[in-house]
């Protein structure tokens, strides 16, 4: 590699990752660009996670470790970025794991593109020991600068920040948006800096009950909520967004016909925009739209589900079999909940069809089944 590259740094937040962070941090430490440092940050682990920090740190000099008392997500992000030397700055998740390309490609793009700020890239998933590829998304055609308004543009792992485009002062997370984090500081960033999708898988995605996203889910759709709220009163496609920001709150039939009405009012707005910016808008709010529709559904009352789909007539927005299994759920929840409970039997075994068995995916990485 030539000594012009620019160095990355890889930032590594870790909080009891004891049965997965070995393979993340190798991950990264097998990549074919060579020009790394991995900064780690073990926040107040209380199992092994630290001991494999410190192995990892003997063997490779590339790898910088904190240890320090427990303080957040939030802090650690920020406190890897306050010491990160690189010119270009990657996340990484420590129950994840990268391909060995993933930084050498990223890097390719900023070299190409210099004027962005930031990139991220589609994900492969790990569910049950099984890996399914990844697939483009036709909506990222569309406006980012719009879309981020609505929904977290980029899979936080995947995403490398350009440091010589964007501002040290930009480069920041808020705590105050707890366990949405990145949705708020992709907002920020694609109002004001460049930014692209890479139509290829560059990580191995894991989803697992410890997860940050499971164990905080029910915090991360109200602060998802609440962001979204308040960039549609910047845009004043909203005056006032209590009637969204409810249903993060408490899922009742009451607040679902609010947020249902909120979504007619949002729709009107929107079909006044001009033909340039409307279809990005669209696209945003529809995926509002699902954000709602799951946040309904998982409460696994399906008369509420039912309404929602009812008052938003966004029947023909979801798929059909679950078209079929929520139409009874006004007179007969019982029957739908069956039908709820067989289709996702069924998507489970289309995910069986449509993935590899993770030891065999991922044995030419050395990564290990995990």
């Amino acid at each position: 590699m030539m000594a012009s590259a620019p160095l990355i740094s890889v930032l590594l937040p870790v909080y009891n990752a004891e049965p997965f962070v070995a393979a993340a941090i190798g991950s990264i430490l097998r990549q074919d660009y060579r020009r790394l440092e991995v900064i780690a940050i073990d926040d107040g682990s209380t199992d092994r996670s630290l001991e494999i920090l410190e192995r990892c740190r003997k063997a490779d000099g590339r790898v910088r470790l904190i240890s320090r008392e427990n303080r957040g997500l939030v802090a650690s992000l920020n406190e890897c970025l306050a010491v990160a030397q690189g010119e270009l700055v990657a996340r990484m998740d420590a129950d994840d794991f990268a391909y060995p390309w993933r930084l050498s490609r990223q890097a390719a793009l900023f070299a190409a593109r210099p004027e962005l700020g930031f990139c991220g890239s589609l994900v492969d998933t790990l569910l049950h020991g099984r890996i399914a590829r990844g697939r483009p998304d036709p909506v990222f055609r569309l406006d980012l600068p719009v879309l981020a308004k609505f929904f977290t543009i980029f899979m936080h792992p995947t995403v490398v920040y350009n440091r010589r485009v964007i501002g040290a002062a930009a480069l920041h997370y808020d705590g105050s948006y707890g366990h949405a984090e990145d949705f708020d500081l992709f907002r920020r960033l694609a109002d004001r800096y460049p930014a692209a999708m890479m139509k290829e898988s560059l990580l191995v995605y894991r989803i697992h009950p410890g997860s940050v996203t499971s164990r905080h889910a029910s915090e991360m759709r109200r602060t998802h909520l609440r962001i979204v709220g308040e960039n549609l009163e910047r845009e004043r496609l909203a005056d006032d967004t209590s009637d969204l920001r409810a249903i993060g709150d408490v899922v009742s039939v009451e607040t679902v016909r609010r947020a249902a009405g909120f979504i007619h009012a949002l729709e009107e707005r929107i079909a006044a925009l001009p033909d340039t910016t409307r279809p990005s808008f669209e696209a945003g709010a529809l995926n509002l739209f699902y954000f709602l529709y799951q946040l309904v559904n998982d409460e696994e009352r399906p008369a509420l589900t039912h309404e929602l789909l009812t008052l938003t007539a966004k029947w023909n927005a979801i798929r059909r079999r679950e078209k079929y299994a929520l139409s009874p759920g006004a007179w007969a929840p019982w029957l739908s909940q069956a039908s709820m409970w067989a289709g996702k039997r069924a998507d489970w075994v289309a995910y069986r069809f449509q993935s590899a068995p993770a030891a065999s995916a991922l044995a030419p990485y050395r990564m290990g089944a995990a």
